[in-house]
């Protein structure tokens, strides 16, 4: 993409955008109104871009140039976009309405998808009504949701985002839903602290059931199971997501209470499927979760038929493109002011990096070019009191900035001068034009600040950002969010030219721990001394 016309034009362009500065292009009024989207309630404003509609006419030029409609189209027919491991990209099946028709290798998948869900669906009302019972008899009120990365980081910010929502806490009342995923024992203690046994149904989730550190996370639970109820209780309080029916019966689990998911389901973009369904639909009840499929299906729709002037993930995509490869910016903050969406950083991190930390395109052949973005954030105002120093006075970083109209739990106290919620949201306005305006050492001197202190007070504002204002943050807009953020990294790699649907990355550094793994085994168990290691290695290694 880099040797295109389209790509060198934006190059070209960068100088025209350094001579200007955000102070000056929020001055004009039509650029502003320009620079806005809008879909369902969810307001855009990307004004505060270093962007003119100029970049951005270019910036639609170069998806032209990088055929991004045709791979937009592609991922949606099923064609095996996901080249290196020969696979067709489809999360968006997993909220697809019923009647929609989406191909995998010539079969329609959506009745497979619908079939699970509608498992899902009866499972959890057997499970929330109290029919199903554990060993003792006793009805399940608590939930363990075993896995790690993707089956993990995408239904924890889930229920996180769902726990405060007034309809969802409600049909919640009397249940806990946990997560374990870390191999770290610390974790295992932490995720069944204070619950009992005879009340957990405990969900391993492991496409495989071969996954090392979800697997002895889910034989450690087992065994806790097991020692207090018996072996004879592990059918009652264990259930699967995972496609290796004959692992999960040799495990234990009635295979009738494994659920399944497809080989064209990356485990970052699960959340749609059983992954993050089932446990979700156990503590909330299904019809709640399905308001979420909905929210993210009305995305889907949105991105694959909107013009692009219109779209909200290609746009955004479009922008991060622009920020890292032309800009060279290479990080990107996400601040969300909510609480409720206070695992919204951590998910993106693995779909942004997992996705898009790639060095070689899509044929294999090493990029010319920065690709990929380092993704972190906070919810305001948290943040402000963390690392905005740095992106105020220190390195540009742009932002993206979340804020929701009505709050989850409303707070209005007597006598206060505005409710909780606005204070919250009186931060989520100015700080993205703290960013672009910053503070002269005019201004300084006029508010009579001394002279030796105007340097540190001095605020270069021109420091680039996005605003977001949902209308409110139910079950349905979650969805809508989860969507939004997937598509646009997609857009992303669409652009860059590169596989945002593999993982190989992380291959090696597990191979490597299963060499560990034998020698710690060979010197705990035989006494053996440490062999085969470098140096640095072989010296940690006999100190542990």
């Amino acid at each position: 993409i880099s040797d295109t016309d389209q790509w060198k034009a934006l190059q070209a362009h960068v100088g025209a955008i350094h001579k200007t500065h955000l102070r000056d292009l929020m001055a004009d009024a039509d650029r502003c109104k320009a620079m806005t989207a809008e879909f369902e309630g969810i307001y855009l404003d990307y004004a505060r871009q270093q962007a003119t509609t100029e970049t951005i006419d270019k910036l639609f030029k170069l998806a032209e140039a990088a055929k991004l409609k045709e791979k937009i189209e592609k991922m949606f027919n099923g064609d095996k976009i996901n080249s290196t491991e020969n696979r067709s990209v489809l999360h968006v099946a997993l909220r697809a309405p019923r009647d929609a028709v989406i191909h995998s290798d010539g079969v329609n998948v959506v009745p497979e998808v619908w079939a699970v869900i509608d498992k899902i669906k009866q499972f959890s009302e057997t499970f929330r009504s109290g029919s199903w019972v554990g060993a003792t008899g006793k009805p399940l009120t608590n939930v363990v949701s075993v896995g790690i990365g993707g089956s993990f980081l995408g239904p924890l910010f889930v229920h996180t985002a769902l726990q405060t929502d007034p309809q969802a806490a409600e049909s919640a009342k009397g249940r806990q839903l946990r997560f374990l995923a870390n191999v770290d024992p610390v974790d295992v203690a932490r995720s069944i602290k204070d619950l009992d046994p005879e009340t957990t149904l405990v969900v391993i989730v492991s496409k495989t059931f071969t996954t090392a550190e979800t697997m002895l996370n889910a034989r450690t639970i087992k065994e806790w199971i097991v020692s207090s109820l018996g072996p004879q209780a592990v059918s009652k309080h264990m259930i699967a997501v995972s496609t290796n029916l004959k692992l999960v019966k040799e495990f234990g689990i009635d295979p009738n209470n494994a659920f399944g998911f497809w080989d064209w389901v990356g485990g970052r973009y699960s959340v749609c499927s059983a992954v993050g369904v089932l446990p979700l639909s156990l503590q909330y009840g299904f019809p709640i979760v399905q308001k979420f499929l909905e929210g993210a299906s009305s995305i889907d729709n949105h991105f694959r038929t909107s013009s692009f002037e219109k779209n909200l993930p290609v746009l955004l995509g479009l922008l991060s493109v622009w920020n890292v490869s032309f800009l060279g910016y290479p990080a990107r903050a996400i601040l969300p002011y909510s609480q409720a969406l206070e695992k919204l950083a951590p998910h993106i991190q693995q779909l942004s990096m997992e996705s898009n930390g790639k060095g070689v395109s899509i044929d294999g052949v090493r990029l010319p070019y920065e690709a990929g973005e380092i993704d972190f954030g906070e919810p305001g105002t948290n943040g402000q009191h963390s690392f905005y120093q740095l992106i105020h006075q220190g390195r540009v970083i742009p932002c993206d900035f979340i804020g929701v109209i009505k709050s989850q739990q409303p707070v209005y106290l007597k006598g206060e001068a505005v409710s909780n919620h606005d204070e919250l949201m009186s931060n989520f306005f100015a700080q993205p034009d703290a960013l672009a305006y910053g503070k002269t050492p005019e201004q300084l001197r006029s508010e009579n600040v001394s002279e030796n202190l105007i340097p540190h007070k001095t605020f270069q504002g021109n420091r680039p950002s996005l605003s977001f204002l949902l209308s409110s943050l139910s079950a349905y807009e979650i969805g809508q969010l989860l969507a939004i953020y997937e598509h646009r990294i997609a857009v992303q790699g669409f652009i860059w030219g590169i596989n945002s649907f593999d993982q190989w990355g992380v291959e090696l550094g597990k191979s490597l721990a299963s060499q560990v793994r034998k020698q710690l085994h060979a010197s705990r168990m035989e006494g053996k001394p440490v062999e085969g290691f470098n140096p640095s290695s072989a010296s940690l290694l006999a100190r542990y």
